[in-house]
């Protein structure tokens, strides 16, 4: 049995499921999980996740009571915050955690989830083989950004992955992709020339010069850590026209990429945990506590959002899964070697990442610095029309989640077609606090009856509505912008001021219009992209 924590067990739990409103004494172990019922007497809880059942609420208190004595890590049960606010003192004193369940989840997901947890089931070969693809997905990309042929390869000198083969690979990379393994002259051959003891020395990349008269190609290589412990290697071979003046920050990158996607490997970490990580960050304090927990990201200190999009055609494109795909792949090597402790992931259709532990001071710059660079090497080496939002710098992790709505917003901005490609918030205020009156709006089911009648039953007359609200209420550019003649616009707009009652004139008319306009303009985009 494997002993883990209740944050490992919280971190694959459906967001809603359960919430830790007490955290255990000194971080107990779990190495066992009971289930005991609301009527037995006595029960040996050490070092066991305890599951109540046959009771919530205030009626688990004498079970509660009952069950601090022989003080498990963590207690489950359902019920409510306030309902239980006596049993947190209670369970508080013995030093037991408490695990608040919603009173409709199901026992038998949390017991299953708690099960292979505990007592892991053959995750292995499901694990290694993400592994796998995670890391020749790494290896492609490292490839793509530094235009060399990349092998990584463990401690052993076994090759792991390595990018997509090419005729100008030398005998060394060649060999060692047929065998899976560096041959044994080549690696005496680096090692007399001091590679490896270099690699060993430093967690910078160390250069190794061409060798024509025995075959070998330019090559810069970094050693892959985890603590003082060596895993393995990355490679990279010149493919003709010699290394960028960026391989070592890029290099970097992948490195602390690898490294992290071997630790978590040898840790067997759950497939669960992989799939969600950003949701659950975002989805509030108290699951941002219990990954920070997991995963030992830094809590306490400043942290920032990016998202990055891409463009509405290659959004529908039939490939569209693939360049999201690359496009987390490449964010991730950059924000590796930004910060080791970044989570990269997918966010309601959009690339994410989450950089915690950020040095308030310089972090701003720095992060549109980041974002920058992942546009821009999005176009250059993926071919995919990138655009991101760098969301405020907020105290700590747990506070990231207020601003999602922000940064989404502000990825709209960064959206549009004359929009710039990186966007933060110094940029769009105005634009954001817009958004946030029609989204506020969009939410409400009360409508200015006549002016909404008027958008759905004449869509030539609400087109003209949208382009003269566009046009900041001028008549000529409206007419310009709809090749119409003056009279013509003056006319519709005085005939939609007569039909609804509203005054354009009157900012506060105005501002009711265009939220109106707003969302049939919305409607319509939807309905257009349906057909």
């Amino acid at each position: 049995m494997t002993s883990v924590t209740v944050d490992d067990i919280l971190s694959d739990l459906p967001l809603g499921f359960a919430s830790l409103i007490l955290r255990p004494a000194n971080g107990s172990g779990i190495e066992r999980f009971l289930i005991v019922d609301a009527e037995d007497e006595t029960c040996n809880g050490d070092d066991a996740f305890v599951v109540l059942i046959g009771v919530r609420g205030r009626s688990a208190l004498p079970a509660l009571r009952r069950l601090r004595h022989c003080a498990p890590p963590v207690v489950a049960v359902k019920g409510s915050r306030e309902e239980l606010s006596e049993a947190e003192e209670l369970l508080r004193d013995a030093g037991t955690g408490l695990l608040l369940v919603n009173p409709s989840a199901d026992w038998d997901r949390l017991l299953s989830i708690a099960k292979d947890r505990i007592r892991p089931r053959s995750y292995q070969s499901e694990v290694l083989t993400l592994l796998e693809e995670d890391l020749f997905a790494i290896a492609q990309t490292t490839a793509r950004l530094t235009s060399s042929h990349v092998v990584i390869e463990d401690a052993a000198n076994k090759v792991l992955a390595y990018s997509t083969v090419s005729n100008d690979i030398d005998e060394l990379r060649k060999a060692s992709i047929l065998a899976r393994r560096g041959p044994r002259k080549y690696e005496l051959l680096l090692k007399d020339l001091g590679a490896y003891r270099e690699l060993h020395r430093t967690r910078l990349p160390v250069r190794v010069p061409a060798r024509p008269q025995d075959g070998l190609r330019e090559r810069v290589a970094i050693t892959l850590f985890a603590g003082d412990r060596i895993m393995g290697y990355i490679w990279l071979q010149e493919t003709g026209d010699g290394f960028g003046p960026d391989v070592e920050h890029v290099l970097k990158g992948s490195a602390a990429r690898t490294s992290a996607e071997l630790i978590r490997y040898r840790n067997q970490q759950s497939v669960h945990m992989r799939e969600d990580r950003i949701a659950r960050i975002l989805s509030g304090p108290a699951e941002a506590s219990a990954s920070a927990h997991s995963e030992k990201i830094p809590a306490d200190r400043p942290a920032a959002l990016l998202l990055i999009g891409i463009s509405d055609a290659e959004a529908q494109a039939d490939d569209a899964a693939l360049k999201h795909g690359e496009l987390a792949n490449l964010a991730s090597i950059h924000a590796a070697a930004f910060k080791a402790s970044a989570v990269v992931g997918q966010f309601n259709g959009n690339t994410a990442v989450i950089i915690p532990g950020l040095h308030a001071a310089a972090a701003e710059s720095g992060l549109r610095g980041l974002a920058e660079a992942i546009v821009r090497d999005a176009g250059k080496h993926l071919g995919i029309t990138a655009f991101a939002a760098v969301g405020p710098v907020v105290p700590d992790l747990l506070s990231i989640h207020s601003i999602t709505r922000i940064t989404e917003a502000l990825l709209g901005c960064a959206g549009k077609p004359s929009g710039p490609s990186v966007a933060t918030v110094d940029d769009f205020e105005g634009e954001i606090l817009f958004r946030e009156a029609v989204q506020a709006f969009t939410s409400s089911t009360f409508r200015h009856r006549s002016f909404t009648a008027l958008l759905r039953g004449d869509a030539e007359l609400a087109e003209t509505l949208r382009v003269y609200f566009d046009a900041s209420l001028d008549v000529a550019e409206c007419a310009q912008r709809m090749k119409l003649h003056k009279n013509t616009v003056y006319y519709r707009i005085s005939k939609a001021s007569r039909v609804t009652g509203l005054d354009f004139g009157n900012p506060r008319d105005s501002f009711v219009a265009l939220l109106h306009i707003q969302e049939w303009a919305g409607s319509s985009k939807r309905q257009t992209g349906r057909k």
